[in-house]
C-alpha cells in the first residue's frame, strides 16, 4: 500500500480525501452499532465503531490513532474480497467472522486506507444466509456453547458458569434467582452433576404446584394413618434424595408453616414425617430457586428472614434471555435440530424476516417461551424454511405487546433506538401514534428521537 499523509479521526481532512465523501460520512453516522473500522495506509486506526467495541472488547480510546494488530490490517489485495477469519476478543475467546474490505482512494487515485465490515458468522447462519454452515456453527455440544446442559455463548453467562463450578465443589446451599423459563432447574442439575453427590439422586419439586398439606407430605413423607387416605407409610423427597440433591423450585411460594420445618432440616439435618413421632436423619444438599426477591418477601412478612439467610449462602443470578441476545439463534437452532430428529418436518433455514423478528423479540417467557415458539412453527408449518407466517400471532401482528414489554425493563441506548425505529415503522411515521405505542408523551418521544438522531 502506498504511503500518504497521516490522518486523525478528530480531523475531518482525511474524510474529504475520499471520492465518496458524503456516503462515508452518512455511513459513519448510521452504522456505529455495526462492527466497522477504518485504517489509513499506515495501518493506523482512524475509526472504531461501537459495534467493534462490543465485538472485540477493544475500546475506541485504546485503538484510534494507533497501529492496528495484524488481524485487522488490510492490503490492496483485500479489495472487494470476502474472507472468513477468526478474531480474538480481549477475554481470550475467538469469534468467527466474515470480513469485507473496501479500499479507499483519495482524489488523485492513491490508496489512502480502507474500510472494513465484520459480520459475525453465527448471525449470518441465523438469518439463513449461510444455511450450509448451520450444523457446524450451531452444534450444541461444542465446549464453548454447552455447559453441562446449559446452552450459551453469551459473555453474560460466563460468571454464572464459574459460580456453578465453584459452588459445586462445596456443600453450601445455593439459591438460584431468575425469571420464569430462564433455566433455573438446569443450573441446579449442573451443580449436582459437578458435585461429589453426582452418583446419588437429584430430585425436584415446584413449591407452587401443590397445596400446603400435599406439599408437606411430598417433602417430608407421612406415616400410615396420619390422615384420611394414608393407608401406608410414604417416603418423602428428603428421604428419597438422601445423599444427593433436592431442588426446591419457586421456594418463595412455600407456606410459612413449612418454612419452619425446612429451616429445621437445614439446621438439624433431621425431620419428623407427617403424623410421625420420631425424627429421621437425612443428608441432602438443597438448591432452591425463585423468580422473586426473597428480601422483598421478608419485608412483606411472607418469608422467614432466618430461612432466607440459610438458603442464599451462594446466590446465583441467571440473566434473562433479552440480556444475552447471542444465545437466541443458538437456542432456536438447538430446538429446531431436536424437532428435526422426529422426521415429521426438517427445517434447514429460517426466512430472514422471521429471524429478524425472533431476534428483536424480548422473550418475557425466556427459553421456555422460545422452545414453545419453535414447537408451534413445526406444528403449523411445512417445508424446509421456517417462515414469518409460521410464528405465533403475536409475532406477526403489530408487536404492540413487545413494545409495552420494553417499557418494563432498563434499555440500553441501542435497544431504545431500535424500539423508537420500530414504533415509527409500525405507525407509518405518525409521531403521536409511535409515542403512544412506547407509552411516552409526544414531547418525550421527540426529545429521545433528537437525542438518537432519528
Amino acid at each position: 500500500m502506498k504511503q500518504t499523509a497521516s490522518f486523525s479521526e478528530n480531523n475531518p481532512v482525511w474524510i474529504a480525501q475520499f471520492d465518496s465523501t458524503m456516503l462515508l460520512v452518512k455511513m459513519l453516522a448510521l452504522c456505529d452499532s455495526v462492527p466497522v473500522y477504518i485504517v489509513n495506509s499506515n495501518q493506523q486506526v482512524l475509526y472504531w465503531s461501537l459495534g467493534m467495541e462490543k465485538l472485540t472488547g477493544l475500546q475506541k480510546v485504546d485503538v484510534v490513532g494507533k497501529s492496528c494488530s495484524q488481524e485487522f490490517a488490510i492490503t490492496d489485495n483485500d479489495n472487494n474480497r470476502e474472507q472468513f477469519v477468526k478474531i480474538a476478543r480481549t477475554d481470550g475467546n475467538k469469534i468467527e467472522v466474515k470480513k469485507v474490505v473496501q479500499i479507499l482512494q483519495n482524489k488523485e487515485g492513491v490508496i489512502a486506507g480502507g474500510i472494513v465490515l465484520l459480520a459475525v458468522l453465527s448471525e449470518l447462519v441465523a438469518f439463513g444466509l449461510l444455511p450450509n454452515a448451520v450444523d457446524e456453527i450451531s452444534k450444541p455440544d461444542s465446549a464453548s456453547q454447552n455447559f453441562h446442559g446449559i446452552l450459551s455463548r453469551s459473555p453474560a453467562m460466563r460468571d454464572v458458569f464459574q459460580n456453578i463450578a465453584n459452588a459445586a465443589e462445596t456443600e453450601a446451599t445455593v439459591l438460584v434467582r431468575g425469571e420464569s423459563g430462564a433455566g433455573k432447574e438446569l443450573v441446579a442439575k449442573a451443580i449436582h452433576d459437578l458435585s461429589a453427590r453426582h452418583g446419588a439422586p437429584f430430585l425436584a419439586i415446584n413449591c407452587a404446584a401443590l397445596s400446603s398439606n400435599l406439599l408437606e407430605s411430598e417433602l417430608f413423607g407421612h406415616v400410615r394413618g396420619a390422615f384420611t387416605g394414608a393407608i401406608k407409610d410414604h417416603s418423602g423427597l428428603f428421604q428419597r434424595a438422601h445423599g444427593g440433591t433436592l431442588f426446591l423450585d419457586e421456594v418463595a411460594e412455600l407456606p410459612l408453616e413449612l418454612q419452619a420445618k425446612l429451616l429445621r432440616v437445614i439446621q438439624e439435618r433431621n425431620y419428623i414425617p407427617v403424623g410421625g413421632d420420631r425424627s429421621i436423619d437425612v443428608d441432602v444438599r438443597i438448591v432452591a430457586a425463585t423468580h422473586r426477591s426473597l428480601r422483598e418477601e421478608v419485608k412483606s412478612g411472607r418469608f422467614r428472614e432466618d430461612l432466607m439467610y440459610r438458603l442464599r449462602v451462594v446466590p446465583i443470578f441467571i440473566p434473562p434471555l433479552r440480556e444475552r441476545r447471542e444465545d437466541i439463534s443458538l437456542l432456536i437452532w438447538h430446538f429446531i435440530q431436536q424437532h428435526n430428529t422426529a422426521n415429521f418436518r426438517k427445517i434447514e433455514k429460517i426466512e430472514p424476516q422471521a429471524m429478524r423478528v425472533l431476534l428483536d423479540y424480548l422473550w418475557p417467557g425466556n427459553i421456555r417461551e422460545l422452545h414453545n415458539v419453535v414447537e408451534y412453527a413445526f406444528a403449523v408449518g411445512r417445508g424446509a424454511t421456517l417462515r414469518l407466517s409460521e410464528l405465533p400471532p403475536e409475532f406477526r401482528e403489530a408487536h404492540i405487546a413487545n413494545l409495552q414489554i420494553r417499557q418494563s425493563v432498563q434499555l440500553s441506548a441501542e435497544e431504545e433506538t431500535a424500539a423508537i425505529r420500530q414504533a415509527l415503522e409500525q405507525s407509518k411515521g405518525i409521531v403521536t401514534k409511535a409515542a403512544h405505542l412506547l407509552g411516552m408523551s409526544r414531547a418525550t418521544f421527540w426529545r429521545k428521537r433528537k437525542l438518537y438522531g432519528l
